[in-house]
């Protein structure tokens, strides 16, 4: 409640620092005011006497009703902020990531896949206002989750992707094709797909390009991701009779050509991860690239509070003038 209260006017408040002055300056004072009665015998004066010793309760009256005054002045009210967004410009995002089995290679820890889910988590919880779409593809693909803006859905569609759902190989036009026709019928102004592979296409019945010429016939930006170390990695091979993989060096290919052009043609950006840290810089440039246009709008809603301050000082006053010509008549 307090965190809500503020004084419209608080230049006023530095008034109050008068009334210590005014209090002492009426204390010095006072016995100007006292007229002076000899007399030989008091006994019969006793209960004005007693009347006399409270007048200067008057003057604390008139101080606390200069007190509330000056508080009124300053315009005490609590103030209550609403805050509306509005996204002005809605971006469709479908993330296409490779799960083939070079996704659980060692170069990134604790592999490939696992390093780019939890990127991938990190990204979407930072596009709070975009509707996102998930597409996996190997040497097949399909729609793990259609473009919605249900981020919790999207979270946990990336934390199940595992290896051995597809087929075998890298298709990577038919991953791309996929997420071009979750984008087709899209309203949003803007429409991005982020293809990220670790390997050379190599299966599919989708032509790279063709599907390239249907992400440029529809305003699709396509960001590429080559996922790999430089060199060689450790990647599963076979598997041993308890059907546990099996890992070799094997020399690391990406065909970056592919992945280049297919940024180049659709006004995108080729990145290379080659660690942890870079998959999660790559993430963070793009969403920086991509920013929805989102204006805030705060409501102000202020509950002025110096009406009771002005009314209880107005009776003090009249209070103080009652007392003054009634009971303490005699003493003014």
């Amino acid at each position: 409640m307090l965190s809500k209260f503020e004084f419209a006017n608080p230049e006023f408040l530095g008034l109050l620092a008068l009334l210590p002055i005014i209090a002492l300056w009426y204390f010095f004072t006072r016995k100007k005011d006292t007229a002076k009665l000899t007399l030989s015998n008091t006994s019969g004066l006793t209960n004005t006497s007693t009347l006399a010793k409270l007048k200067p309760f008057l003057y604390v009256i008139r101080l606390l009703a200069l007190t509330l005054l000056i508080v009124a002045l300053a315009r005490p009210r609590n103030k209550e902020v609403t805050t509306k967004t509005k996204s002005n410009k809605g971006i469709d995002i479908v993330m296409a990531i490779d799960v083939s089995a070079s996704m659980l290679a060692k170069d990134l820890k604790p592999n490939r896949l696992e390093a780019l889910k939890k990127v991938a988590i990190d990204f979407v919880t930072k596009r709070p206002n975009d509707r996102i779409g998930i597409v996996v593809y190997a040497g097949e693909s399909f729609t793990q989750t259609p473009i919605t803006s249900d981020k919790r859905i999207v979270k946990n569609t990336i934390r199940r992707l595992k290896w051995g759902q597809l087929d075998g190989g890298t298709a990577i036009g038919m991953g791309l094709g996929s997420a071009v026709n979750r984008l087709k019928d899209s309203k949003a102004k803007s429409k991005v797909i982020i293809l990220l592979t670790d390997g050379v296409n190599n299966a599919g019945s989708i032509d790279p390009k063709t599907a390239i010429e249907l992400a440029k016939s529809i305003g699709i930006k396509v960001y590429t991701i080559g996922l790999g170390t430089n060199g060689t990695a450790q990647m599963p091979v076979a598997k041993d009779i308890n059907g546990k993989l099996i890992y070799r060096s094997v020399p690391v290919e990406i065909d970056e050509n592919l992945l280049k052009y297919i940024a180049k043609q659709t006004e995108g950006k080729y990145f290379r991860a080659t660690n942890n840290r870079k998959l999660s810089k790559i993430y963070d440039i793009i969403n920086k690239l991509e920013k929805t246009k989102v204006e805030e709008f705060k409501y102000t809603n202020f509950k002025e509070m110096f009406r009771p301050f002005v009314l209880l000082a107005g009776f003090l006053v009249l209070l103080e003038m009652l007392l003054r010509f009634t009971i303490f008549r005699s003493f003014v």
